[in-house]
């Protein structure tokens, strides 16, 4: 495996955080039951508006009867890549929650908010574990959601394709020099005191 350029943040990121990428690239192994499994449960402990746990995360694993059917939800560039790797799991959560006062269900804001958070814990514990991961929102949403037979009241969000890295030539040529960590907008673009600043405004 070719050594990869290092992502310098500017301050005392952790290198866990840091590390973190998403390669297209993966190596056709399969992964086990109990394996997934111990990288989907880092997302159950992600915060959550008044400890709702929106989130859903349901999969297919390489060689299992779920497998293509989960790969044909995928838009073709994805699947074009994503066939090789060995898990995917579809991140989806409830809009609305139970009222504490009635118990009727009442809109949940933040829902898709708590999601997040539970996908990135679930990608950094892959990472932990010697996984990489790929989120992907190019699929059919339709599609999926009535595949995965999600209830009315969920949403399905993105879907994150977990594998072994591979080697980036097995990547058709114009993806090959993509296959690299990403670089990131600078803080000062993003982060601003007190107000808004627009990044074009940004000294």
């Amino acid at each position: 495996m070719t050594s990869l350029p290092e992502r310098e943040a500017g301050s005392k990121v952790a290198p866990f955080i840091l590390n973190r990428w998403s390669p297209r690239a993966f190596t056709p192994d399969e992964i086990t039951q109990e394996d997934l499994l111990a990288i989907l449960d880092a997302g159950r402990w992600a915060p959550s508006a008044y400890n709702a746990q929106p989130w859903r995360f349901i999969y297919a694993r390489r060689n299992t009867p779920g497998w293509e059917r989960f790969l044909s939800w995928l838009i073709p560039f994805n699947r074009a890549w994503a066939e090789n790797a060995s898990a995917i799991v579809y991140i989806a959560s409830r809009t609305v929650t139970d009222s504490a006062r009635t118990g009727e269900p009442i809109e949940a804001p933040s829902h898709a908010f708590d999601a997040g958070a539970a996908s990135v814990l679930i990608q950094l514990q892959a990472n932990q574990n010697g996984w990489h991961t790929h989120p992907v929102s190019g699929f059919d949403k339709e599609l999926a959601h009535a595949g995965l037979e999600l209830p009315e009241d969920h949403v399905v969000h993105a879907a994150i394709i977990i594998g072994h890295r591979g080697r980036a030539i097995q990547l058709p040529e114009n993806l090959q020099e993509r296959e690299k960590p990403s670089t990131r907008i600078p803080l000062d673009a993003l982060a601003s005191e007190g107000r808004f600043i627009p990044p074009t405004t940004v000294s």
